[in-house]
């Protein structure tokens, strides 16, 4: 098959793919393709859940017609044995003639035993078709295997003045409905959403999905909160035991702060670096080790600003408002910090969202 083909059904994979972002941890969000003489004949992607894998929905709804096509998928096929028998195995015995895989799993237990199995079954295996494309939808799976962390997406919503909130940390809402839209789908794509204490009690949020039907897609909602100091009665506690809360805190919280939270259904999460402040790094480290590959940092400034200082941001959307909140307002990132981000991650993308408007950075 000509490559500008390949080229062509990897796109499809890698678009199907996406579907799952945010609902497949710890597992990555892979597509697949199936196609026989130039007709998809199977396609997946993975489950809810992180199962069942892309390829083995790919296969499933392929059948018979299977046999001597080419799979087309956005990671390579994995070689173990975890909750469930290695697709390379099943591709395998689906007699497939050609696998076609964007990349390698950084995964220690995959790590390019995947293709060796198929190559020494047989299968023509070609790597890396789509693989910027590819890169940039895993980010989280591979940084989670060759960092120890998430993928970390800042995300802030500016005013024309440069600020993030009206005086006295109370909330004001800086941009319009379009924006708002696009924050909900943005969490929904995410593993997990944190902000920090501060907000926290200012704004009193519920960090949930809120599109319509997409309720059951609500991200983990984490506290940057050294000290344990959420309310028992606010309303991240009490929706605690419908979408879940992690509280990440210090040594030196409270024992009896974490009992109660405890009983709220608030899950406590100890960073064994970090004391009266969070060490961001291991803080990081923790949550990947509960399985989070894409965190979305949603507020406030001095949470945004703290991970600009440890240089965790991988990707930065920034919802430029034309309203004025005025001078007395919290500014969203000062001057310098502002500069720094602008240093570090090159601007990729803009475009008019409503009245509004977003700007997209990533890491160079």
């Amino acid at each position: 098959m000509s490559q500008s083909n390949d080229a062509r059904f990897m796109a499809l994979a890698l678009a199907l793919g996406r579907r799952g972002l945010g609902r497949t941890w710890p597992n990555p969000a892979v597509g697949a393709v199936v196609v026989k003489d130039g007709v998809i004949v199977g396609r997946g992607w993975t489950q809810p859940g992180g199962r069942p894998h892309a390829e083995i929905e790919a296969l499933r709804r392929a059948g018979a017609a299977a046999r001597g096509a080419t799979l087309y998928v956005t990671l390579e096929p994995c070689s173990h044995h975890g909750k469930s028998p290695p697709c390379a195995d099943a591709v395998i015995a689906a007699g497939l003639s050609r696998v076609v895989s964007a990349l390698e799993d950084p995964n220690p237990e995959v790590a390019g035993e995947g293709h060796a199995r198929l190559r020494a079954a047989g299968i023509a295996v070609n790597v890396g078709i789509g693989a910027d494309q590819a890169r940039r939808g895993h980010a989280g799976h591979i940084l989670r295997f060759t960092k120890g962390r998430p993928h970390v997406l800042l995300k802030l919503a500016i005013s024309a003045d440069g600020k993030a909130g009206a005086a006295g940390r109370k909330p004001v809402a800086i941009t319009g409905e379009a924006v708002r839209a696009r924050v909900q789908l943005l969490r929904a794509q995410n593993d997990a959403i944190m902000v920090g204490i501060g907000t926290a009690l200012a704004d009193d949020p519920m960090l949930t999905c809120r599109l319509p039907g997409m309720a059951e897609d609500s991200p983990v909602r984490v506290i940057a909160d050294s000290m344990l100091r959420l309310p028992l009665h606010s309303q991240l506690v009490r929706s605690a035991r419908e979408v879940p809360v992690w509280a990440l805190t210090g040594t030196s919280a409270p024992q009896d702060a974490e009992f109660k939270l405890l009983a709220s259904g608030v899950e406590v999460l100890r960073s064994p670096e970090s004391t009266d402040s969070l060490d961001l790094q291991d803080a990081l480290e923790v949550l990947a080790g509960k399985g989070i590959t894409r965190l979305m940092v949603e507020g406030g400034p001095t949470l945004a600003a703290a991970f600009l200082a440890a240089d965790l941001i991988d990707e930065a959307i920034l919802f430029h408002s034309v309203k004025v909140v005025g001078p007395d307002g919290i500014d969203a990132l000062d001057g310098s910090a502002m500069t720094v981000l602008r240093q570090r991650l090159q601007h990729t993308k803009g475009e008019r969202i409503g009245p509004d408007r977003q700007e997209t950075f990533e890491r160079k």
